[in-house]
């Protein structure tokens, strides 16, 4: 890991807090990598005007002069530390450091990073090891042609210039390199570029990095507290992506690439793969395509994935001829007597003689309006664009191409055009249409079959929000936007995805865990919060029920570089467990006070019976008639006889 860094004075902060965070740094990356290499470079900007103070000794001296303090002298690049694994010395060297102070705005960042490149016995690396090259500045940089102001009309070659003192001595000689130049250097020599930016700088960078493969964009906090988490960040998002690099290419050969990557689906017109883990295999095809045949028809050329030293060389055979053609007969009797050369079944006839068995002489002919030369429903012979001799069409010359057919109806150059290119210059004119090379389509091939521009974080095209059209994603999800469809915070899917992210990020549970593609699909930063607060009119807030049925919230955010953040409460809002004695206290309760209602229904229930039926033995007893009377069967007790016989006294 080399540690480029912008010591221009605003920068005074950041080296200040990096000071703090040698050991730190490679403890963090040490977690990576068992065998780690720090060193560290510094920039500021070219050693002349108008980029330097340059009117008076004492502020060339002290360019700090004028705000009333001390700064060490402005220099273009220097080497401080090359790549080491004594970490005490990177923190030793960048305690020595000073801020400069330089006269315009942008900085020489560019100058720094091409020389960090390109000198690789002075910078150190290792042939064998990952490269991570991180630039940190917190303003724009200057870019090839910028340095015209200076008088300096010099091309940078991408050399090495560094002096015995490890100083960059040609900073006043050559011009700032260009982002073309950066990258092809790049690859070269596999190094892995980390811009880490402060927020006002992130688009122009992000745009830089869309340029640049094998680099990357982080946000810078304003006094650097973060670069830790964000080179840990980057080198992650880096090793987690295969490129396929082409080195050597011939001009007369086409490529066009298919991507098997980790979920087995075939994608054409990708040559790269994201969300990969150590152990992770994909897999790529090539189809070539001739465009055309070179002199040399042996031709080599490399393809190799972006930061890695392997690579796979190609030699290419162009079979330009027929086999027919060794086999050709010259003045064979085929060809009238002799004058043609009979090759592949045809007739070449030598100059002067024409016709399929070249028995025309073109001087006994003259131009004719032959019925054979007139095409069917054509006005003139040949189009317009030939003469008609021996009854066979003898195309004109034309300035613009060529022109061939029966009857000169074909030519090379009359097809669509395409921001004022012949076919868009993917392609060639065959007859008014246009035949496209591998990667384009259209009836200009104009439209690029590349599906890699197309293709998001977490592996999907166009983020499955939208169609992969011409290498650019036509979002179809109302809200969806991004150059991917990745930023989407209201769509209704938004807060689905994120809880299965905050789910295996955080809590390391849920489908995502269990088929290990959390690594691959959640590209989060997830922090832990009491609370959610307002941040964004794009933040959302979301929640969800989880299997232990408490509710979990989190807010879903994307800050300007794109990265997407989770703030997850830290305490999930659970059901609290019942109170057993209140539930016993209650149960007995609602026990006492049923057998008490239930008593009061009985108690109820009798009164209300018994009254009833008093009251109908009242008013049977009222309704009685009782009438005194003897009772005809009634016997009394005591009877009495007259003795007739008795007859007294």
């Amino acid at each position: 890991l080399y540690y480029l860094m912008d010591l221009s004075y605003s920068m005074e902060n950041d080296l200040e807090r990096l000071r703090t965070l040698g050991s730190e740094l490679a403890s963090t990356m040490r977690k990576t990598t068992s065998n780690l290499r720090m060193g560290f470079g510094a920039f500021v900007d070219k050693t002349t005007s108008p980029y330097m103070y340059m009117y008076s000794p004492e502020v060339i001296a002290n360019p700090c002069y004028p705000i009333g303090t001390t700064c060490q002298a402005q220099f273009g690049f220097k080497n401080v530390l090359s790549l080491t694994d004594q970490v005490a010395r990177f923190t030793e060297e960048v305690k020595k450091q000073t801020v400069s102070r330089n006269r315009d705005a942008p900085e020489g960042g560019l100058d720094a990073v091409m020389q960090a490149i390109v000198c690789k016995e002075k910078i150190g690396w290792r042939p064998d090891a990952s490269h991570l090259l991180v630039l940190t500045t917190d303003a724009k940089t200057h870019t090839a042609l910028d340095a015209r102001f200076a008088g300096i009309v010099q091309p940078n070659d991408g050399q090495c210039y560094l002096d015995s003192n490890n100083l960059y001595n040609k900073s006043a000689v050559l011009d700032y390199p260009s982002l073309g130049l950066i990258m092809d250097k790049m690859t070269e020599n596999n190094i892995n570029l980390v811009f880490a930016v402060t927020s006002y700088v992130v688009p122009l960078y992000k745009e830089y990095s869309q340029l640049i493969p094998g680099s990357t964009v982080g946000l810078l906090s304003d006094d650097s507290g973060n670069v830790i988490q964000l080179i840990e960040e980057a080198y992650a998002k880096i090793r987690s992506k295969v490129v396929l690099e082409l080195v050597g290419v011939p001009d007369e050969l086409n490529l066009s690439f298919n991507a098997t990557c980790l979920n087995g689906e075939v994608i054409p017109g990708l040559k790269s793969c994201s969300g990969l883990k150590i152990g992770d295999t994909v897999s790529f095809s090539v189809e070539a395509q001739l465009r055309a045949c070179p002199q040399d028809k042996t031709r080599t050329f490399t393809i190799k994935p972006l930061g890695f030293k392997d690579s796979l060389e190609i030699t290419v055979d162009f079979a330009c001829g027929c086999d027919c053609e060794a086999k050709s007969v010259p003045n064979s009797p085929v060809c009238s007597s002799g004058n043609g050369t009979f090759e592949c079944g045809v007739c070449q006839c030598h100059e002067g003689r024409m016709g399929p068995r070249c028995e025309c002489s073109m001087e006994d002919y003259s131009p004719s309006e032959d019925n054979s030369c007139v095409p069917k429903g054509g006005s003139s012979a040949c189009s317009g664009r030939g003469d008609c001799l021996c009854g066979q069409c003898s195309c004109h010359a034309n300035d613009f191409g060529q022109v061939w057919g029966k009857y000169c109806e074909c030519d090379d150059f009359n097809c669509l055009r395409f921001k004022g290119a012949l076919c868009s210059d993917h392609g060639r004119c065959n007859c008014g249409f246009c035949q496209c090379d591998a990667g384009w389509t259209g009836d200009s091939c104009d439209c690029s079959t590349r599906t890699d521009t197309c293709m998001s974080s977490i592996g999907l095209l166009c983020s499955g929000r939208g169609n992969c059209e011409c290498g650019v994603c036509q979002c179809t999800q109302p809200g969806a936007y991004g150059s991917t469809c990745e930023k989407c915070p209201t769509c209704p899917d938004s807060c689905t995805i994120k809880k299965e992210c905050v789910e295996c990020q955080h809590f390391k549970r849920g489908r995502y865990t269990t088929d290990d593609s959390c690594n691959r699909i959640c590209k989060n930063e997830i922090r832990v919060v009491d609370e959610l607060v307002f941040r964004a009119k794009n933040a959302m807030n979301c929640s969800y029920k989880d299997e232990n049925d408490c509710v979990v919230n989190f807010q879903y955010y994307e800050d300007e570089t794109s990265k997407s953040i989770l703030f997850v409460v830290k305490i999930p809002e659970c059901p609290e467990g019942p109170d057993i004695l209140l539930v016993l206290l209650g149960v007995v309760g609602a026990i006492l006070l049923l057998g008490l209602v239930g008593l009061l229904i009985w108690k109820l229930m009798v009164t209300i019976h018994d009254r009833r039926e008093f009251a109908k033995f009242e008013e049977e007893k009222a309704k009685a008639k009782w009438d005194t009377a003897n009772n005809p069967l009634y016997v009394g007790a005591t009877s009495t006889f007259t003795n007739v016989a008795y007859r007294g006294n």
